[in-house]
């Protein structure tokens, strides 16, 4: 396989890369320069943002480009036109979040949909942008495009950092606030998961829209938490609240206390996918005790951590906020 990769530096994208040179692809990475790629492959610079700035695409031909891209929908539609003739399937990474809010769970690619354009210059509204994405790419590609549509993403090499601030909490011990229900599922995707299925599905020549998470409760808050104390090996002691309670203490749920969400709409619309068509495809998601340690694992190694991906809020809750929201529940 000859394959171009559109940035490839950090998370989904350096996974997809990883994967594909153990497979032994001949990758070609295309980013701005501003990190180091995986070894192994042919690079390619420039910046999709600017003007001119596709131009080291302008030659060359490969079987298969995987984009994460989650900006303005127009630089999509720019590099889906220029390499259509010359790539054979498009992978655009994109994102549960195109589908009109609230989704109920259980409701599967033929949910509504948020309105959107492909020709769409700005990148306030991710929704949007993801969706305008995806037009990009069927307008190009038609039935060579693949629309990966990705819930939660965790594993290695996350710049969002979630899962990170999770680590990073419970490795600092003491009580921990922990919000309940204990067994509330959870829904997401390892992004090395998530590039294996990429990889397999450009071999296998699929097209269209496919949800791209765990099973719903494929793992729970509980089994999430407790992975991060052991692996951790801290003294954090998990203190359990119930829903109400953290919210009545004015906690944003998923930005001060990520991937939790309580009960009710954002959840199912969140955590209850309907991902059978993926499973059908061969979709394959490693246990969480598996993601949280060689999360950790990497982290420890890792002298800076990716920075914090721009446009996206700051991440977690203040430790202030976290002791006299214990103190409270005393």
């Amino acid at each position: 396989m000859k394959l171009l990769m559109l940035g490839g530096t950090h998370f989904v994208g350096r996974a997809v890369v990883e994967e594909a040179v153990a497979r032994g692809a001949e990758v070609t990475v295309f980013h701005r320069g501003h990190h180091e790629p995986p070894d192994g492959v042919t690079v390619l610079h420039g910046d999709r943002r600017t003007s001119g700035g596709l131009a080291a695409l302008e030659h060359g031909a490969w079987d298969v480009v995987v984009d994460t891209w989650s900006g303005a929908p127009s630089a999509v539609r720019d590099t889906a036109r220029l390499l259509a003739g010359r790539v054979d399937r498009y992978l655009y990474v994109s994102s549960r979040s195109v589908y009109r809010f609230p989704t109920a769970a259980g409701l599967d690619e033929g949910a509504a949909l948020v309105d959107a354009s492909p020709d769409l210059d700005g990148d306030d509204d991710y929704a949007e942008a993801k969706r305008g994405g995806e037009m990009a790419v069927t307008d190009a590609f038609g039935d060579r495009g693949l629309l990966a549509r990705a819930g939660l993403i965790l594993g290695p090499w996350e710049n969002v950092g979630r899962l990170p601030w999770w680590l990073n909490r419970i490795a600092r011990g003491g009580p921990v606030l922990a919000p309940g229900p204990r067994d509330l599922p959870l829904q997401y995707i390892d992004g090395r998961d998530l590039a294996a299925w990429l990889l397999d599905a450009a071999d296998a020549g699929l097209g269209g829209p496919y949800n791209l998470v765990s099973p719903p409760g494929h793992a729970t808050m509980g089994e999430l938490l407790c992975a991060c104390t052991r692996v951790t090996g801290s003294d954090a002691r998990l203190r359990w609240a119930d829903p109400e309670a953290v919210l009545a203490a004015g906690i944003e749920p998923w930005t001060e206390l990520p991937v939790w969400l309580p009960p009710g709409d954002l959840h199912d619309t969140l955590h209850g996918a309907d991902v059978s068509k993926a499973l059908a495809a061969g979709l394959r998601c490693r246990p969480v005790g598996e993601t949280v340690a060689d999360t950790w694992a990497w982290m420890r190694k890792s002298d800076v951590l990716p920075p914090r991906r721009p446009g996206r809020p700051a991440i977690g809750l203040a430790p202030e906020k976290e002791e006299r929201v214990l103190r409270d529940l005393t």
